[in-house]
């Protein structure tokens, strides 16, 4: 990437758009004087590269100034990811198991809810639940964990239950979309996480996850949502077989869902992680790329910061896909938030990513410091929880946890746990049921 984007940009736009060329100079300050671009207009940006790209990036960057502000956001959260058996098989995904595999965990409720509990005690004010679609589960199952954490931590907001999973419960409760979700959110429900998105193109989504949820069903379900009160995340997965306009068309409808609901609460590009993806190790699409480039990931979100930015105050980068270096470097690209602690990635992890599974606050706060921004802790909703405006911090819980393996474990040691081990788990309901009295017909 290159390394200008990493100094600081002259108040005055004109020191960085006079290297520019003149066709993007000119749309940039048609940008900077706060026209909002069509996509058609957005895609000269894609191929940018030297000056064009720098220019790009400091647009990018005052946009986020004026929509933002300097404060770069980060909320204390854990993953819990309660089972990888899944009846899918989408080709990107490299953590799902059948139910026969030995490799197969399904946490039961009792070790959610520990889990959860055990978050909030060291600061967590947010859990995500997301999960694989596992045969036998019935539809009370999502409303019955969230009930079951509320109750044990009232104060614990649950961002949970992608729109996949709500496709999925809604089918096995026989609701429609609105209806179930409304039964989540009388459970405890906050917000939903607004992946299994991928690349809104059913021509895509046929190729990397056949069987998936649709371009139609997704946004029913995120407008459903919306429309019951619960907030969504809204994601893009690239750099795999997606063009530059299926990436533009999908950010164009995220913008005017927006617009109509009001309801996403961020946008989060997220790289697509080849290593141990099944449709890059078995070979099942030629045309596969091993993900973006670092330039590519670059143009992406400054160009998501101009494309959604007035509709879109937050803009997060993933540090997990990204690293903690490149995410850096992206806050001068038009990003605000850094995500959260996680505390436990399974998904992007099992998918080859190498950057850990876990960030302590201090360590966000460090980068964005490096950045030259403002750290602030915040909730689901980014609300500020607490603004670091000087350089001493307080030691938060989790900043004082030296080995988070061994405190919350891994996802492959989940894997090899005999104690969650799903067909365990099936097979003891199997043996319940055949214990279990005869109604008569």
């Amino acid at each position: 990437m290159n390394s200008d984007l990493h100094n600081p940009a002259p108040s005055d736009p004109a020191a960085w758009l006079a290297t520019a060329t003149p066709a993007i100079r000119a749309t940039l300050e048609r940008c900077l004087d706060g026209h909002e671009l069509t996509w058609q207009e957005a895609m000269p940006f894609c191929h940018v590269e030297g000056d064009d790209l720098s220019a790009l990036c400091r647009t990018a960057d005052e946009l986020r100034r004026q929509q933002a502000g300097e404060v770069v956001t980060y909320v204390i959260n854990r993953n819990i990811n309660f089972t990888n058996v899944c009846v899918k098989a989408c080709r990107f995904c490299a953590f799902s198991r059948t139910q026969r595999s030995e490799e197969g965990y399904f946490l039961d409720d009792e070790e959610v809810v520990r889990r959860a509990v055990e978050a909030h005690s060291l600061g967590a004010t947010e859990v995500c639940i997301q999960a694989g679609l596992a045969p036998g589960m019935d539809g009370d199952h999502y409303p019955r964990l969230c009930r079951a954490i509320k109750k044990a931590v009232p104060s614990l907001h649950l961002h949970a239950f992608s729109p996949e999973e709500i496709k999925y419960g809604a089918g096995l409760a026989k609701l429609s979309f609105r209806e179930y979700l409304q039964s989540l959110k009388e459970a405890g429900l906050g917000s939903l996480p607004g992946t299994s998105a991928e690349v809104l193109d059913d021509a895509v989504r046929h190729r990397i996850a056949p069987g998936r949820i649709t371009t139609a069903e997704w946004i029913d379900v995120i407008r459903s949502a919306h429309s019951v009160g619960l907030p969504t995340t809204s994601t893009l997965m690239f750099g795999h077989i997606e063009t530059d306009e299926q990436r533009l068309r999908h950010l164009d409808t995220l913008r005017t869902i927006q617009l109509e609901t009001g309801g996403f609460t961020e946008f989060v590009p997220l790289s697509f992680v080849h290593q141990e993806a099944p449709m890059h190790v078995r070979y099942l699409i030629p045309d596969l790329r091993p993900g973006p480039s670092a330039d590519d990931v670059t143009r992406l979100y400054a160009i998501a910061r101009i494309l959604l930015g007035r509709s879109f105050r937050n803009i997060q980068v993933s540090w997990v896909k990204q690293g903690l270096e490149h995410a850096q470097a992206l806050l001068s690209c038009g990003v605000n938030d850094l995500g959260g602690t996680l505390i436990n990635e399974s998904i992007s992890t099992a998918a080859g990513a190498n950057h850990g599974q876990f960030v302590s606050p201090s360590r966000l706060r460090a980068t964005i410091r490096a950045a030259g921004r403002i750290p602030a802790q915040r909730n689901t909703a980014y609300r500020l929880l607490r603004q670091y405006d000087g350089q001493s911090d307080e030691v938060d819980a989790l900043d004082q946890v030296s080995n988070p393996e061994a405190l919350f474990g891994s996802y492959t040691v989940l894997t090899q746990d005999l104690r969650y081990r799903f067909r365990k788990r099936r097979a003891d309901d199997e043996a319940a049921a055949a214990k279990a009295p005869k109604v008569p017909s």
